[in-house]
């Protein structure tokens, strides 16, 4: 098959590319296939290690990608080029009914980009969080898919008001929760703590911690700062780091192996990692999922971060952000976690998202 057969006019095309995206999608993609909704799914390969994509389509029963780009690892202007022209050609001459991204990665604007290019319509997913932090390659990724979506999906009720003060209050706003929510809840029953740390030899208590921001693994002297703080950590409770490709070097450079009390292992897939998530006294991390996904499971989490775009977390969860010179002693002070859940979190958000397409298609 071509890559111009691939997408059919009328379809409802998904695109996907990095590990973020594929809870997010997966309850979106059943929701419009239960309704008879004709549609298609691009990977893009932005992440391509088999922990990080191929098995999260087996374990979410999401369908099997009708292409896969394979656009690998790159600087961030050829990663998003080799997105775009993958795109462009997948589409040809088709008319797909819209486009429907997620999140904030660099397959989200480059596939905003090219619908906006082509007169597609777009719909994105996790419209209007702002950490309002231009230095985050994903807060200007955010704002340049808004400005170029029609119709804008937001999980919080603070994205309404950022999006209006940029300008788009007069676009289709539409707030519908979070599907990455529905997919944790759906698969809750899945997550077994006493067996992830059977499998990877844990005895006690720990912390997970995950690294990946350029600003906290980019620059050397950061990351030794940031190492030299989990280290003190781990004296008191041992940490579990699955390493993401990004940042492994600079850590490992930085001093890592030298502490005996974190224990480094590879990218786990999605069950495994939100059991051990789901066992964790505490979590370290500058994830923006993280930060939802621990809010559910009533997990304490640090964000060693200055800013977050999902400050819900914060009055209704279980995050608080942390710098790393203050990060031993608010591990120590770490106060009894929230039980409140943020609106809309309910584990339908998969069905307000299609509901909300299939009205605005309707109109249009």
């Amino acid at each position: 098959m071509t890559q111009q057969s691939v997408i059919q006019s009328g379809d409802v095309v998904h695109i996907t590319g990095a590990r973020p995206n594929f809870p997010k999608a997966a309850p979106v993609i059943a929701a419009l296939a239960a309704a008879g909704v004709a549609q298609k799914l691009i990977h893009t390969g932005q992440h391509y290690d088999e922990a990080l994509s191929e098995s999260f389509f087996q374990i979410l029963d999401l369908p099997k990608p009708d292409l896969n780009l394979g656009v690998g690892s790159g600087s961030h202007a050829t990663q998003t080029a080799a997105i775009m022209v993958g795109i462009e050609s997948a589409i040809g001459n088709s008319k797909p009914a819209m486009i429907v991204v997620y999140g904030d990665v660099n397959s989200t604007v480059a596939a905003a980009l090219v619908a906006a290019k082509l007169g597609i319509l777009v719909a994105h997913v996790e419209a209007g969080l702002r950490s309002f932090d231009l230095t985050m390659p994903e807060e200007i990724n955010r704002k340049l898919t808004d400005q170029l979506s029609d119709l804008l999906l937001i999980t919080s009720p603070e994205a309404k008001d950022n999006l209006e003060r940029e300008g788009l209050g007069d676009r289709e706003i539409f707030f519908v929760g979070n599907s990455m929510i529905d997919t944790l809840l759906a698969h809750l029953h899945e997550f077994d703590e006493k067996k992830i740390a059977s499998k990877l030899n844990l005895d006690g208590d720990y912390a997970v911690a995950t690294l990946h921001r350029p600003a906290n693994v980019d620059e050397l002297e950061t990351a030794k700062d940031i190492v030299s703080a989990l280290g003190q950590v781990s004296e008191q409770t041992q940490i579990i780091l699955p390493l993401h490709p990004r940042g492994k070097e600079s850590l490992m450079q930085a001093g890592l192996a030298k502490f005996d009390q974190i224990k480094v292992i590879e990218p786990l897939n999605y069950i495994d990692f939100i059991s051990l998530v789901k066992g964790a006294k505490f979590v370290i991390t500058d994830s923006g999922g993280v930060q939802e996904e621990t809010t559910i499971l009533k997990v304490p989490c640090l964000t060693l971060r200055p800013n977050t775009e999902r400050p819900i977390t914060i009055t209704h969860g279980t995050n608080q952000l942390v710098t790393v010179s203050d990060l031993v002693k608010r591990v120590a002070n770490l106060s009894p976690v929230k039980d409140v859940v943020p609106p809309l979190w309910d584990g339908t958000a998969g069905e307000r998202i299609a509901a909300a397409i299939i009205e605005f298609l309707g109109r249009k």
